[in-house]
């Protein structure tokens, strides 16, 4: 099976790229303008990236931030990587999420990522 953000990278969707990464809209958005940075090397673990490949994708963040700032106003962002699937990853192409976050759109959003586990996540409340 072909592998859809390879697919993606040789199209013209493309927000933002480098020599060695590229960023797209996210096909399944969490929030308006959600944006994934890719390798454009296909490999599914982010830490078999080479370090050129990693700043190159590190470094596509501010593009994309302004690229998303250009059309919506979040009022902050989440950034996260999963890898394997242990962690959630479901495409098996190492990728960078930029979820821009918005004022209500969840109840609380205090723990950001740390409610990738509930039980553990509103640590705030323990003890």
């Amino acid at each position: 099976m072909a592998c859809p953000f390879c697919q993606r990278l040789n199209g013209d969707a493309l927000i933002a790229q480098n020599a060695l990464a590229a960023a797209f809209l996210d096909a399944y958005p969490l929030n308006e303008a959600h944006c994934l940075i890719v390798p454009r090397r296909h490999e599914p673990d982010f830490f078999d990236l080479t370090a050129d490949e990693q700043a190159a994708v590190w470094s596509l963040t501010k593009d994309v931030r302004q690229r998303i700032e250009a059309i919506r106003a979040p009022d902050g962002y989440n950034l996260g990587i999963n890898v394997g699937a242990a962690a959630g990853q479901t495409i098996n192409h190492a990728h960078l999420h930029v979820v821009p976050r918005y004022r209500g759109d969840v109840e609380d959003p205090r723990g950001g990522v740390r409610w990738i586990i509930p039980a553990r996540a509103a640590y705030w409340k323990e003890g």
